[in-house]
Parts: C-alpha cells; sequence; structure tokens
C-alpha cells in the first residue's frame, strides 16, 4: 500500500492521533524485521508518507463504536474523512459500526487487488 500511496494512486487519511500510531506500527521489532529500514530510513518515509496523506480534522466523535478503544482514532479517521474504504486486517471488529456510516471495510489485499491493471 505503501508503493501506491508514493505513486499517488492511494491517498491515506491521517488525524493528529492517527499519525503517531501510524510511527509507532512500522517501528515495532516484528515490523522492523519485516522492512529493515534504518532510523534514518524510517524518518524519511514517514515524513514523506505524511506529506501525500490527508489529513483529516475530527468534528465529531461517536465514541464508543468498537470493542478496542485503540481502534476508535482510525474509524473518526475514515467517517470524517469520507473514505471510500477502511482497510484493516481486524476486519471482524470495524465491520458493523462502519457501515453504520456507509465506510467500506476490506483487507489489504482486497484493497491491492483492486488496484492492479
Amino acid at each position: 500500500m505503501l508503493s501506491l500511496v508514493a505513486r499517488r494512486r492511494l491517498r491515506p487519511l491521517v488525524t493528529t492521533a492517527l499519525f503517531p500510531e501510524y510511527e509507532d506500527v512500522i517501528r515495532r521489532p516484528n515490523h522492523r524485521l519485516a522492512h529493515g529500514l534504518s532510523d534514518g530510513e524510517l524518518e524519511r518515509l514517514m515524513s514523506g508518507f505524511a506529506a501525500l496523506a490527508e489529513p483529516v480534522d475530527v468534528h465529531y466523535l461517536w465514541r464508543p463504536q468498537l470493542t478496542d478503544p485503540k481502534d476508535e482514532m482510525v474509524l473518526e479517521a475514515a467517517i470524517n474523512g469520507r473514505a471510500y474504504a477502511l482497510a484493516t486486517h481486524n476486519r471482524r471488529d470495524f465491520l458493523t459500526a462502519a457501515e453504520r456510516f456507509d465506510v467500506r471495510v476490506v483487507t489489504p489485499a482486497v484493497l491491492l487487488e483492486r488496484f492492479r491493471p
């Protein structure tokens, strides 16, 4: 998905609460093993990501909608940013609440499939 963002084919939505979460996730040991990026490379990646992301102001808080309070900021970004879809491996926890707000919930694999030529 990051390559789609870099090619400007996919525009992620971010809020001031959500961006630090993205930074935290990409720096987790299991993710660092997968991507192998240095701290400097991660800084450049996240700076580029921030420049290409669409900032979203959260005007309405509809909490609680989800069982995991940490997931609420993801749903709020999708709703307030009028997202076409919310891509997550945790589809089950988001599905009912997101559909109430007309936000599709798809896995990253399904989203990537939609961008194949």
